[in-house]
């Protein structure tokens, strides 16, 4: 299992030193409410259907989740990964 890695505004896994799997988001403040807005979740090919993906939306919102963010699912993935979650849904705005 690769571990997740934190960078400038993504969270990412790498194998043998290349990212195989990203998601990025845009971090905001819309009328004194933060947010962070999911544009991609990027899983290279050959590593798809491991779970990668849902594991870097789960990061995300545990991240949204212990910095206090609402999210806004631009990414289709992200969005149906989280409306789908009972632990996490209440985030998306």
């Amino acid at each position: 299992m690769a571990e997740i890695k934190a960078g400038t505004n993504q969270f990412y896994m790498e194998e043998d030193g290349e990212v195989i799997a990203r998601i990025e988001y845009i971090p905001s403040d819309l009328d004194g409410k933060q947010q962070i807005t999911i544009t991609h979740t990027i899983v290279n090919e050959g590593h798809n259907g491991k779970g990668l993906g849902k594991q870097l939306v789960n990061q995300v919102a545990e991240y949204a989740k212990a910095n206090q963010l609402h999210i806004i699912a631009e990414c289709s993935y992200a969005k149906k990964v989280l409306e789908n979650s009972e632990e996490y849904k209440d985030l998306l705005l």
